[in-house]
């Protein structure tokens, strides 16, 4: 079995165990309560920081935007690192820039890595998938702290329904696997996107229903996948009526639904469900979903790790 799928399946025991652990992210609230709140990371912890916004009721960027270009913060703020290792440059400069103008700073990472509130044991695979809704579920207890009304107790069971689910969820595209979702779970889609991408190599697009509507729903025909994020909410209807009509172009849709939790708590299970399409596509094509291809191709380790993260 290859780590990134023995990881996945370990995150119902592990949203368990942070979900009994709720003291961390109160101490965190303490710090953020009555901050304009930022939330920062890169990759899938930039995914990440917009699920948090969208909990949170904040605003997110990508740790390379706001590095790069010295984005100002104000000891006003209330800063959200994201980083499951502790290792990303962009991320680790806001942290540090953050720290030294007295904002109010919250470091969300892996156990081990310094973090103010930390998520689960680093991971083997670099496809990170437990450390992702650990990091989602932290940012949850956070929002509850600070007086969000959720109930966060059904996500282990709903994650642990979709990993419990036959498969393969979809079959191996022809040319591109298109992934689309409304509100929230635009982000989603993009995480799903970025997890096909680096698990299985194939060529995969993840964007909100409504920006997929507007010119790059043209170019799927019979050789694509359209897969269409449900978690309800006011662009349900309209996600799905985009479904409806990218079939009369043959393009192959599958649907997932996940309403019970609520449209941002949804989340959390269609989460799941876009990290079981990746490392089904990677175990179906034969290709491993664990070192970013590094395994096949030297040239590619020693070009992308002199970039450094």
């Amino acid at each position: 079995m290859n780590a990134m799928r023995r990881i996945m399946e370990t995150q119902p025991a592990e949203l368990r165990r942070i979900l009994d652990d709720p003291a961390p992210a109160e101490h965190a609230a303490v710090r953020l309560a009555g901050r304009r709140i930022l939330l920062v990371g890169v990759g899938t912890s930039w995914h990440a920081a917009h699920h948090g916004a969208w909990l949170l009721g904040a605003d997110a960027a990508n740790a390379a935007d706001v590095a790069a270009y010295e984005r100002e913060i104000s000891p006003d703020d209330g800063i959200i690192v994201l980083s499951h290792t502790a290792h990303t440059g962009y991320s680790m400069q806001v942290l540090e820039r953050a720290r030294a103008t007295g904002a109010g700073v919250v470091h969300i990472s892996g156990i081990g890595n310094g973090g103010d509130v930390e998520t689960v044991a680093p991971e083997e695979s670099y496809a990170y998938t437990a450390s992702h809704t650990g990091a989602l579920l932290r940012i949850a207890q956070i929002a509850v702290a600070l007086g969000a009304p959720l109930e966060l107790d059904g996500i282990p069971d709903a994650v642990a329904r979709v990993l419990g689910r036959p498969g393969p969820l979809i079959e191996v595209p022809q040319r591109l696997v298109e992934l689309i979702g409304a509100g929230p779970n635009a982000w989603t889609a993009q995480e799903g996107a970025l997890k096909i991408r680096e698990a299985s190599y194939v060529a995969a697009e993840g964007l909100s229903s409504e920006q997929f509507f507007h010119g790059p729903s043209v170019a799927l025909d019979a050789q694509d996948t359209l897969v269409a994020l449900d978690g309800g909410g006011p662009m349900a209807g309209r996600t799905e009526a985009i479904a409806v009509a990218l079939e009369a172009t043959g393009a192959r849709v599958v649907r997932f639904a996940e309403r019970e939790l609520g449209e941002a708590l949804s989340v959390f299970p269609l989460t799941v469900v876009v990290q079981r399409i990746a490392v089904e596509l990677a175990e179906a094509r034969g290709v491993s979903p664990d070192r970013f291809r590094y395994e096949q191709d030297p040239r590619r380790e020693a070009a992308f790790g002199a970039l450094g993260f």
